[in-house]
């Protein structure tokens, strides 16, 4: 009882938390609603990726965030704005139809014109399809744009605000992609075109049901992996392997696998029993771990290059220190904290302050990661100059770049063009 009154609580503190966190942002969108425009100046971090100093309403933030902002400017849809903005829709309802091909995905918004009048017309008194989707916010923002332009007499003319994302995917490895000219791995994060969009975790996840396939044909009384192989193999998806993957790259430990997984399944409710719930995470971890090294041999072996690098350099009680290929130096900040005594009449104070010696460990699992967070901020500073130059409005969020509907084909261009400049300097050697 006393657990469960625990937990309750611990759901409402959580619950009220989020609701002061919306009524923020929505104080913040009241405020300015009523201006032509404001900017969001940037802080960069160490590493060159930047972020808006705004604290509550930014497009970093949530999909309500994301769902309330628009551009102060509006562009004219035009023929390929409006292909764009049923894409849009499309890659927000997700669920799976994010990965159909571009065709597809155009199909999946015109059999669903009904429900995205219906959502646009009437938001909260009519059926509420928009609230199925991923992003129900966000949703219901091109939902409203697209009304506007198909029940206009001549929808390219309509002006619309709505910057449309073009997302990398799996964004950090396609970095180590790129840095380790793979063509396996290139192909698996869509460095190369095709003609659907490849998806990494599905590729993943099947590799992880081929392997628990394997191990399940073995004896149970022999080896406690067939069991759990034969309890896990069903539950395996691209949704129990996602975070594990994207987190691969930023040097996800195998207890961080263990725990994200744990907690996929435990949503699920299949185990019941903690115990075998550990086990069978375990389990899972390490397979899919396995199945990660198997398809990004070349990623892999990079960021072990760059770990041991890493630790060479701190065991000579040095931050490990670069340039990014823009020119912004780099320095590691993780250093030993020391305790400094102040004694008073009063009392003895203890403040904590960092000393000369720099922590081996930190600096070297944090060196992979950062290296690439570092490449990654270059990439959109790059893409941005180049934007700002052809006349395009540009938003971006880490990898995912932002432009009016009718500039995203402009920007699709300029981004892999300056992907391909940024690889085509040699990277690792400059390192």
């Amino acid at each position: 009882w006393r657990w469960s009154m625990r937990s309750a609580k611990k759901e409402n503190s959580e619950r009220h938390s989020q609701r002061c966190d919306v009524e923020l942002k929505l104080a913040v969108a009241r405020k300015m609603k009523e201006e032509a425009g404001f900017y969001y100046p940037h802080n960069l971090d160490f590493r060159g990726r930047a972020y808006p100093m705004h604290p509550y309403l930014n497009h970093l933030g949530s999909d309500l965030c994301r769902g309330v902002l628009e551009f102060s400017e509006g562009r004219p849809l035009g023929e390929s704005g409006l292909r764009w903005l049923k894409i849009h829709l499309a890659n927000l309802y997700g669920g799976g139809v994010d990965k159909l091909s571009y065709d597809g995905r155009i199909a999946f918004t015109e059999n669903h014109l009904e429900d995205i009048f219906d959502s646009a017309n009437r938001p909260l008194e009519g059926k509420r399809w928009w609230l199925e989707a991923e992003d129900p916010f966000q949703c219901l923002a091109v939902c409203m744009d697209l009304n506007e332009a198909l029940r206009s007499p001549s929808p390219e003319t309509v002006i619309s605000h709505i910057p449309v994302h073009q997302d990398g995917s799996c964004n950090g490895l396609q970095h180590y992609a790129a840095l380790g000219r793979d063509k396996l791995g290139a192909v698996a994060v869509n460095l190369v075109s095709g003609e659907k969009p490849a998806d990494v975790y599905s590729g993943i996840a099947a590799r992880v049901v081929e392997i628990m396939k394997r191990d399940a044909q073995k004896d149970p009384a022999k080896d406690a992996d067939a069991a759990r192989a034969r309890l896990l193999v069903d539950q395996v998806d691209r949704k129990l392997v996602k975070q594990t993957v994207m987190t691969s790259v930023y040097g996800v430990t195998y207890v961080g696998a263990r725990e994200q997984i744990k907690r996929r399944l435990k949503e699920r409710g299949v185990i019941a029993e903690d115990s075998e719930l550990f086990g069978a995470s375990c389990y899972a971890a390490k397979v899919t771990l396995t199945a990660l090294g198997e398809m990004f041999e070349a990623a892999r072996s990079i960021m072990t290059w760059l770990g041991d690098c890493a630790k060479v350099i701190a065991c000579e009680n040095e931050p490990v220190r670069w340039t990014t290929p823009l020119g912004l130096p780099v320095v590691q900040p993780y250093r030993k904290l020391g305790r400094h005594l102040i004694k008073t009449s009063l009392q003895v104070l203890t403040l904590q302050r960092e000393t000369d010696k720099v922590m081996v460990k930190r600096q070297r699992t944090a060196f992979p990661p950062n290296f690439v967070h570092s490449l990654d901020g270059s990439h959109m500073m790059m893409t941005a100059v180049a934007c700002k130059k052809q006349g395009l409005y540009f938003a971006g969020v880490h990898d995912s770049y932002w432009t009016h509907a009718c500039d995203v084909d402009t920007m699709n261009k300029i981004l892999r063009e300056k992907f391909v400049e940024l690889y085509d300097a040699p990277i690792l050697e400059n390192v």
